[in-house]
C-alpha cells in the first residue's frame, strides 16, 4: 500500500512505507517489524498479543489476493485427494502415478513430455499456469502455503492488490519457464516458484524504502532457501531461480522503473504484461524445439 507523503510517526524526516496493522500509524522501513499479517510498529511489536485492537488498516489492507491464491491451491489439492483416494497422493510419494492421479498430475504439471508425450510444445501451454497450483503431498502444500501467507501478506500490503497479483503471475510463469528449461522431462509442480518471486519483489520494495540488499530482513531467508534448493535433488532448481528472477524483474518495474520520468505505473503495467506474454511464448517455442535425450 502506498502512503503518499506521509512521514513516520517516530522519524518525521523519513517517508512512511506502510501503515501499522494494529494502530494505523505510518512507519518507515526502520520501524517496520514483520508480523503474521503485514507490518507492526515497534510499540505494537513489544506489546504483541496483549494488544487486541486492530485499526481500520487491518480491514482495508486484508490480504484478499493472498487468501484467494491460498484457497485455490488448497482446493486443487483437496479435489485431487478426493478424486484419487490414494495414500500416495497425500504422502507425496509420486514415484509411480496410480489411477486418476496420472490425469491430475501429468495433465496439469509442467513437463514438455507429460502424459503420452504431449506437453507445452503441443498446445498445452496452460501447464505453465496450472502447475503452480498442483502439490505433491501434505508437507509440500503446507510449507508452500505457510510461505505464501507470510510473504504474500507483506508484499500485498506494500504493493496493493493489483500490483501484487501481477507480480505473482509473472513469478509463476517465470518459475514454470525456468523449470521447463532446466528439467524439461521432469514433472514440476507447486507454488514455490511464484513464492521465490515474492521474495525477489520484496527485495526491490525494501530498496525503494531505503533498505539495501545487504540489510534486508529477507537476505538470510533467501540464502537458506537457495541452499535447500541445491541440497535437495527433488526440488526444481529452475522453478525457484526462474521465479526469483521473474519476481525481481516485476518488482523492479513497479518499484524502480515506474518512478522514473516518462514511465509511471501505467508503463509498468504494460511492460509486466509484455513480460508475461514473452514468458509464455518463450516456453512454447522452447518446448517445440526441445528434443528428448
Amino acid at each position: 500500500m502506498e502512503t503518499g507523503f506521509q512521514t513516520c510517526y517516530r522519524h518525521p524526516d523519513q517517508q512512511a512505507g506502510v501503515i501499522c496493522q494494529r494502530c494505523d500509524r505510518p512507519i518507515c522501513p526502520q520501524c517496520m517489524h514483520q508480523a503474521s499479517v503485514g507490518f507492526h510498529c515497534p510499540e505494537c511489536t513489544k506489546q504483541g498479543a496483549q494488544k487486541v485492537y486492530q485499526g481500520a488498516a487491518a480491514l482495508r489492507d486484508r490480504p484478499i489476493v493472498t487468501q484467494v491464491l491460498m484457497g485455490l491451491n488448497v482446493l486443487v489439492f483437496v479435489l485431487g485427494a478426493i478424486a484419487v483416494r490414494n495414500a500416495d497422493y497425500l504422502s507425496g510419494s509420486i514415484t509411480q502415478f496410480h489411477i486418476d492421479f496420472a490425469s491430475i498430475a501429468k495433465a496439469y504439471t509442467n513437463s514438455n513430455q507429460g502424459i503420452q508425450q504431449i506437453g507445452v510444445g503441443n498446445g498445452e501451454w496452460y501447464r505453465l499456469v496450472t502447475s503452480g497450483f498442483v502439490h505433491f503431498g501434505i508437507i509440500h502444500i503446507a510449507v508452500n502455503m505457510w510461505s505464501l501467507w507470510i510473504l504474500g501478506t507483506a508484499l500485498e500490503q506494500y504493493a496493493g492488490r493489483l500490483r501484487f497479483g501481477i507480480i505473482y503471475a509473472v513469478s509463476l510463469l517465470a518459475g514454470s519457464f525456468g523449470s521447463l528449461i532446466v528439467t524439461p522431462d521432469a514433472l514440476s509442480a507447486g507454488a514455490s516458484g511464484a513464492i521465490f518471486g515474492l521474495m525477489g519483489a520484496l527485495f526491490l520494495a525494501y530498496r525503494e524504502r531505503g533498505i539495501p540488499l545487504r540489510s534486508s530482513p529477507l537476505l538470510n531467508v533467501l540464502i537458506l532457501n537457495i541452499i535447500i534448493t541445491f541440497a535437495i535433488p527433488s526440488i526444481s532448481k529452475g522453478a525457484h531461480l526462474g521465479g526469483l528472477a521473474g519476481g525481481a524483474l516485476a518488482g523492479w518495474l513497479f518499484f524502480d522503473l515506474a518512478r522514473r520520468p516518462g514511465v509511471g505505473t501505467r508503463g509498468a503495467y504494460v511492460m509486466s504484461g509484455a513480460v508475461m506474454v514473452a514468458l509464455v511464448v518463450g516456453a512454447v517455442v522452447f518446448a517445440n524445439g526441445y528434443q528428448p535425450g
